[in-house]
């Protein structure tokens, strides 16, 4: 379904899609999931949900970054501050929900997408399950840095029955105790340990509170295959991935990587469209 948009922006990002999936036959179903990094950061301003929609109508997973704004409530924004993201000024962590709905978070982009608001991570959420069909991966970075924001999160993505589409990443990959928090929070709760080298790998296949290993150097075949007899799928993010980088991508896909955090998902789906080599 296209969702009501006075800007045509869902339409016109399927037309994208539908040319750049056009060109070769489909591949047999890759275990590999797409993940875009803040959504579809190269086409939209980043973190707001008429993105995130796009990525859902194209069955793309994302990734969506939280904080918790003064008055409590956990908000989707990347950066500590609204400076570069909104036409307004100052710390998330100091201005409150009403606040930062006032500020718009697209024009910064291109005047197509003014007025888009900051979401918050219950609109966010919603919107995830108004899609129960969708196979994508949705990566929740956590930024915040207080000691409730796990347990808030879980109880959040619970309450709108989308808990087991999530990831949790950011703070959560390299902090044992965010780790812990999460875990303690729900046991369903999807959490990642980073290994940024292969010399790390053994360590977060190990981590009593993660349940997939993210890493950040692109694992051999025999490396993911000693995650999964752990029974821990592997995420990818970082400078080896994140970039427009098709060798790389396939040497992701020949690994048999589970999902991968990139800033050209389109590209990355077309690539994996292609003819087996």
């Amino acid at each position: 379904m296209l969702f009501p948009c006075p800007l045509n922006t869902c339409a016109f990002f399927l037309l994208i899609t539908a040319s750049l999936m056009a060109a070769e036959p489909e591949r047999q179903p890759q275990p590999l999931k797409i993940v875009a990094h803040r959504g579809l950061l190269l086409h939209a301003p980043e973190n707001t949900l008429v993105n995130f929609k796009v990525c859902l109508e194209l069955k793309l997973g994302f990734e969506v970054d939280v904080r918790r704004s003064k008055d409590g409530q956990l908000v989707c924004v990347h950066d500590d501050t609204v400076d570069r993201t909104t036409n307004g000024s100052g710390a998330v962590v100091e201005m409150t929900v009403e606040q930062l709905k006032k500020l718009d978070a697209g024009g910064w982009f291109d005047e197509t997408f003014a007025k888009q608001r900051i979401p918050t991570m219950g609109e966010v959420f919603a919107l995830v399950a108004e899609y129960p069909a969708a196979a994508g991966l949705i990566a929740v970075d956590i930024k915040g840095e207080d000691e409730r924001i796990e347990k808030d999160l879980v109880a959040l993505a619970q309450q709108h029955k989308v808990l087991n589409r999530l990831l949790f990443i950011g703070r959560a990959i390299n902090t044992p105790d965010v780790r812990r928090r999460l875990r303690q929070a729900s046991k369903e709760a999807a959490v990642a340990c980073v290994a940024n080298t292969a010399e790390e790998l053994g360590a977060a296949i190990a981590d009593e509170n993660s349940t997939w290993v993210y890493v950040r150097f692109l694992p051999t075949a025999a490396q993911v295959a000693q995650a999964h007899q752990a029974g821990k799928p592997v995420f990818i993010a970082g400078p080896t991935v994140a970039g427009h980088l098709p060798v790389n991508w396939q040497t992701a896909v020949d690994s048999g990587l589970d999902a991968v955090l990139t800033d050209h998902p389109l590209e990355l789906r077309r690539l994996m469209r292609q003819p087996a080599r």
